[in-house]
């Protein structure tokens, strides 16, 4: 081997070997962090789903890039200058065959593509209801300056920064805001969507396991931003219903002067429980944007 063609060869092997170390390395940077990872590693039906969408579209780009990267090795190799086995055909650039093939792919992949996009949006519209035999439960939430609001209308109770829900039972939020616009988000669980004032979004999601999992603003708001987190509390039914128990009996009420007061700005607030005074809290919030404020 000539002293050129042994240059090129060990260019292409060390090139190789360090692209092959940083793919293991990822893998093994995943599982030592997947607790950070939340999105990998989901605890319910929509995230799930969500996961998987990912996982495929990432394996397709895979069908693309993984035959560039060796074609690309193959071709440094086969057609380098020192090489006298190496074939010039000027031709090729009228070649049926390699049309097909650099044509042809990508335009399966990107049809299956918009057919998997099609059918995945409608699958996974965050307004589409989680079909179970367990009655659904609502809970309105409103991003404040900032902090979370929880209220649950059917059981008369609201919370801050906490929200207990019973596993395997869907859960309809009904979301806006009372402050710059945000994004609600719990990764486990699934995807974000956005509170914005006068609006309401919703989201239905699913907790298929128990545990505590993260909440937080997706969505720079502030300087309270990176306090804005809250804990999601997946337990079983019969947990579900003792909590909603102690929280009936709080001490804390929440009317609508309670709440002008917990609308204020505040950075790192702490967990609190109300008894539920004024069910029209939710519907207030959204309305007081649609009319001119009394000055």
């Amino acid at each position: 081997m000539k002293a050129a063609r042994k240059s090129v060869f060990y260019m292409l092997f060390f090139t190789g070997l360090i692209l092959f170390l940083i793919l293991i390395m990822q893998v093994l940077e995943i599982l030592h962090f997947k607790e950070f990872i939340a999105i990998l590693f989901p605890e319910g039906w929509v995230a799930v789903k969500e996961r998987n969408l990912l996982l495929i579209i990432q394996a397709l780009m895979l069908l693309v890039v993984i035959p560039v990267y060796i074609l690309t090795f193959v071709f440094s190799w086969k057609y380098s200058a020192d090489n006298p086995k190496g074939k010039y055909d000027p031709d090729l650039v009228d070649n049926k065959f390699a049309e097909f093939i650099w044509w042809g792919i990508p335009l399966v992949l990107i049809i299956f593509l918009s057919v998997l996009t099609w059918v995945k949006t409608a699958e996974l519209d965050p307004y589409k209801p989680i079909i179970s035999d367990k009655k659904e439960i609502t809970i309105q939430v409103i991003a404040l300056q900032w902090k979370w609001l929880f209220i649950y209308p059917e059981e008369k109770i609201a919370t801050i920064n906490f929200l207990q829900i019973p596993q395997d039972t869907p859960i309809h939020f009904e979301i806006t805001a009372d402050a710059p616009m945000n994004s609600f988000w719990i990764p486990e669980l699934g995807g974000q969507i956005y509170a914005m004032p006068s609006m309401q979004t919703e989201l239905y999601l699913i907790a298929n396991h128990t545990g505590d999992y993260r909440g937080s603003s997706a969505n720079l708001s502030g300087e309270g931003f990176s306090g804005m987190n809250f804990i999601t509390r997946s337990s079983t039914e019969e947990e579900y219903q003792q909590w909603l128990t102690s929280a009936k009996q709080s001490n804390n009420i929440l009317n609508q002067n309670e709440y002008n007061l917990i609308a204020k700005p505040s950075k790192n607030n702490p967990v609190e429980i109300y008894r539920l005074e004024e069910n029209s809290l939710f519907d207030l919030t959204i309305d007081k944007y649609m009319y001119p404020q009394k000055k």
